[in-house]
């Protein structure tokens, strides 16, 4: 081995433990990291929508868009160690990570590999998706134990389903609440979560229309993550376009729910922005200045790998690699 090459493995190393050490000291007890905030169209600075919630030593996944398992890595959580994942509803976009989170968990090795059951947890429809994502990738799932000899336990899943608003996940303190939205006449079932720990709260709103269960779940909790649509003005006309904003929550319409429910903190998440190549893009302070007509409270735009220590006030800190 060259000196050349010996001197940038012990560098990646040394490096490597950094990381590791920086993220574990900035970690709270109750920590929440938007993975991804994107929608269906394919962007590399928003990912698919996901979010993760470590919290009471567990960590707690929402949806697993597109590139979950990546920016998962990015901030040194082993896929693997994933204690639930937590279903809004089954959009494309909020699923495809899913079987890559599934199956990366059981095939990394050392100690972060899965060696029990995925639990999977969401609506009514969660235990099909799960039984067809097996049936999918069976052929690989049987390679892989007969040739890499992985744990089969690993692999399996443990999926539980929920009709009704409720208590659907407790555990060592930690609490999750689903509650039904209202995403669209035909998009049943879907929902949002409310998590709770130590007398602190995060509520997700899911992809939903104006809703008062947001609100009533959202009242007094430290943060909510709320979805939101816009389009430029001069596609508003547009058919298709209208019948995508129908199924989402515009800016004013988010302000009334931030207003009405009264977080420490709201932010912004899952962003769907309806533009075309002839359009100019839609900003950040477009969105801020919408939403300011109908609340004056505090407002973070969400990006990727942002992340959020729920304490006594609410910490915001921007990723930087």
């Amino acid at each position: 081995m060259g000196r050349g090459l010996l001197r940038r493995i012990v560098l990646a190393f040394l490096l490597s433990g950094l990381m590791v050490g920086t993220d574990a000291k900035a970690q709270s007890d109750f920590k929440v990291t938007l993975l991804g905030t994107g929608a269906p169209i394919p962007l590399p600075n928003r990912f698919g929508p996901s979010t993760l919630v470590e919290v009471g030593g567990q960590k707690l996944l929402f949806d697993a868009g597109r590139g979950a398992p990546i920016r998962l890595r990015q901030i040194n959580v082993p896929v693997g160690k994933i204690n639930a994942l937590f279903i809004t509803h089954y959009h494309s976009d909020h699923t495809t990570g899913i079987p890559d989170v599934w199956i990366t968990g059981w095939v990394v090795g050392g100690p972060a590999r899965r060696t029990t059951p995925f639990r999977v947890i969401g609506p009514v429809g969660a235990k099909e998706l799960m039984s067809n994502l097996e049936k999918a990738y069976a052929l690989d799932i049987k390679i892989r134990i007969e040739d890499e000899k992985l744990p089969p336990q690993g692999i399996a899943t443990a999926v539980e389903e929920f009709e009704n608003d409720g208590v659907v996940y407790e555990q060592n303190g930690v609490r999750v609440i689903a509650f039904t939205v209202d995403h669209g006449p035909a998009i049943k079932p879907a929902v949002g979560y409310r998590i709770e720990y130590g007398g602190r709260s995060v509520v997700i709103s899911g992809d939903t229309r104006y809703d008062q269960n947001v609100i009533k779940y959202g009242t007094g909790a430290d943060l909510i993550i709320h979805e939101v649509c816009v389009a430029r003005p001069e596609l508003l006309g547009n058919a298709i376009v209208q019948r995508i904003m129908a199924h989402h929550t515009n800016p004013q319409e988010a302000g009334r729910v931030f207003s009405q429910a009264k977080p420490k903190l709201a932010a912004y998440s899952h962003f769907v922005l309806l533009v075309t190549d002839a359009t100019p893009p839609i900003t950040d302070n477009d969105i801020v200045v919408e939403t300011r007509k109908t609340y004056d409270g505090p407002l973070e735009v969400g990006e990727d790998l942002m992340s959020f220590e729920i304490g006594n006030t609410v910490t915001v800190h921007r990723y930087k690699p």
